[in-house]
């Protein structure tokens, strides 16, 4: 089966599960996500009942690697960004292009599900993360994109 044009992502539920697959043209106004597993069996999943999804060059990633949380090689148009979950977690990332929420607004008033967030660990098996935006406690912006 020709998975080249299918995304390779874990998807992390609200309630702690992960499930692994792929997933075919995402949009970040989509409801749901079909997530595909090696067999193409395909199921539904509601963005409501999803943390995050991360797009992973493997799915058994590396449980030694020690994630790098420093702002390092940073292009011109990323904003530096710290996010904390609900649930304690939190990443740090870069965001390309603008934010995409206002400054001095909630995160709620996004028109979008949420946004993708580029880790800063390059090494990292997550290539990009979309967070789902009613997953975040928190986001705080650090100083300003390099112009």
């Amino acid at each position: 089966m020709d998975v080249s044009n299918r995304d390779k992502v874990v998807v992390r539920l609200l309630n702690g599960t992960l499930l692994r697959g792929y997933i075919r043209d995402f949009s970040i106004a989509d409801d749901s996500v079909y997530l595909e597993d090696e067999s193409a069996n395909s199921q539904k999943i509601r963005l409501k009942a999803v943390k995050a999804i991360f797009f992973v060059r493997k799915f058994e990633g590396n449980k030694s690697h020690r994630e790098r949380k420093s702002f390092t090689g940073a292009k011109p148009s990323q904003q530096k960004v710290f996010v904390k979950f609900k649930d304690g977690e939190s990443v740090t990332g870069f965001i390309d292009g603008d934010t995409p929420w206002k400054t001095g607004f909630f995160l709620e008033s996004v028109e979008a599900n949420g946004f993708f967030l580029i880790p800063t660990d390059s090494d990292s098996n997550n290539i990009k993360i979309f967070v789902i935006t009613s997953s975040v406690k928190d986001v705080a912006m650090i100083g300003r994109p390099v112009m």
